[in-house]
């Protein structure tokens, strides 16, 4: 979600590694998130593991750096 007070752009994206994926998808831009989550391969999003996966879990699970991930998820909410 993005707010706007006066000209100045003031972002309320705040993913985090414990965050469920779930929960990740719903802090933006979720068509983004879930394209930065698909392509980091990440293709089953609506899969009852998903539900219950945070974020860490999920970057392990592929190999990935959970921080370089997070950052990513994070640009994309706010775009």
């Amino acid at each position: 979600m993005v707010n706007y007070i006066g000209k100045r752009r003031l972002t309320m994206a705040n993913i985090t590694k414990d965050m469920l994926i779930g929960e990740a998808i719903r802090q933006g831009n979720s068509q983004a998130i879930a394209e930065v989550l698909m392509n980091a391969g990440m293709h089953c999003l609506g899969c009852a593991l998903a539900r219950g996966e945070t974020v860490e879990d999920a970057a392990a699970v592929h190999g990935l750096d959970v921080d370089d991930l997070v950052e990513k998820l994070n640009e994309a909410a706010e775009s």
